[in-house]
């Protein structure tokens, strides 16, 4: 299907987010006339959101970028108002100035270009080819940060339901877009390491393996904030002689500006500062590594080692002999060469870093279950 077969740009008149509201996007026509709609494809993670309007084949019309995604800690309510703003400058508003703009061109056969006065809907779309007609989006799929437990994902999949933007939803924690974006078989382990730290596996015949994924009372320890807290922790014990001496104590008060590591601490207990920002401290216990301390060392080899015993737990469930380990998240990203050595030391299966962004998973679950290549429901 060629460029010219697409309608490129939105109906966008500015509407606000309602749930219950159905969206009108721009449709594609199959080369034998059948309607192929946009699809949306959402990474909702601990650091940001990502959500991507995308072709069936994948290619992308429109994206938006925005804030975490953080119901356990902010509220259904709150994760969701940054859903609707981002899903909203794909689908609405931000598109309508595009549209606009483009309103006085003429059409792609030559015709002159559509008033925008002679209809709010049409007038702010323009037509590429022969498609010209408008239908909804045919499915998202979001992929959420707090979608751990059934009831989790059970509450995103009615919220994001009822907000009508496309005709089926499918919702799963946002590990799943991880091991999506590094796996073209949808199968096999993957781990993110984070803010914080999160581990599924599936097996080709769909049996999976997941955690609560609830932090410290789960189990779980990892990710950029419990590297964080362990780095001001060492750092503490150095100042007052109860540990020894390390590197971590002058990162800690050089990078929060205060003269000694307990400052840091007082703050965080005042609420001067948000001990989020602790895991801003995970590059710096990796640079301390690097100058040879030894409890930069030990805090390196128990992240390998727990996100080592993760994967091979995940594996054991879903009954996965030597899979391939996927790792992602900004903290395993940064590729540091003992953390990985350590994780390959210990995993069960050869350990690859997922370089593509966790919305390219996104992408790829939604194309494969409603893509080009998808099957066409009957009626459609």
């Amino acid at each position: 299907m060629s460029e010219r077969d697409y309608i490129e740009l939105i109906d966008a008149a500015p509407i606000p987010v309602t749930a219950g509201r159905r969206y009108r996007v721009p449709a594609m026509n199959t080369p034998d006339g059948r309607p192929h709609d946009l699809l949306l494809a959402v990474d909702g993670g601990n650091s940001k959101t990502d959500v991507r309007l995308v072709r069936p084949d994948g290619s992308e019309v429109r994206r938006a970028v925005g804030g975490p995604f953080r119901p356990q800690a902010l509220g259904v309510p709150a994760a969701m108002a940054v859903l609707d703003a981002l899903v909203e400058q794909v689908l609405g508003t931000d598109a309508g100035a595009d549209a606009a703009a483009d309103a006085d061109a003429p059409a792609a056969d030559g015709s002159p270009a559509a008033s925008p006065s002679a209809s709010p809907a049409i007038g702010r779309v323009r037509t590429i080819g022969r498609v010209r007609t408008i239908g909804q989006v045919r499915g998202i799929a979001a992929f959420l940060a707090g979608a751990d437990l059934p009831e989790e994902i059970a509450t995103l999949q009615a919220q994001v339901e009822a907000r009508g933007w496309a005709d089926e939803v499918y919702v799963a924690n946002d590990t799943f877009a991880v091991l999506y974006a590094g796996s073209a078989r949808r199968e096999g382990v993957a781990v993110v390491c984070g803010t914080g730290v999160n581990c599924v596996a599936v097996a080709a015949d769909g049996r999976t393996a997941t955690f609560p994924g609830l932090g410290w009372a789960s189990g779980d320890w990892g990710g950029g904030g419990d590297l964080g807290r362990a780095a001001l922790w060492w750092a503490v014990r150095a100042e007052d002689g109860r540990g020894p001496a390390t590197a971590l104590t002058e990162a800690v008060t050089t990078h929060f500006g205060r003269p000694q590591a307990l400052d840091v601490v007082l703050a965080i207990h005042r609420g001067e500062v948000s001990d989020r920002r602790l895991a801003e401290l995970a590059p710096a216990v990796f640079a301390a590594a690097d100058r040879g301390d030894e409890v930069a060392w030990l805090l390196i080899d128990l992240l390998g080692d727990e996100l080592a015993a993760m994967a091979t737990s995940a594996a054991r469930r879903a009954g996965l002999t030597e899979p391939e380990v996927l790792l992602g998240g900004s903290v395993a990203a940064a590729g540091h060469p003992r953390l990985l050595a350590r994780v390959q030391e210990r995993a069960p299966g050869p350990v690859t870093i997922v370089t593509d962004p966790p919305v390219a998973g996104a992408v790829r679950y939604a194309v494969g279950r409603w893509g080009a290549d998808a099957p066409v429901p009957t009626g459609a």
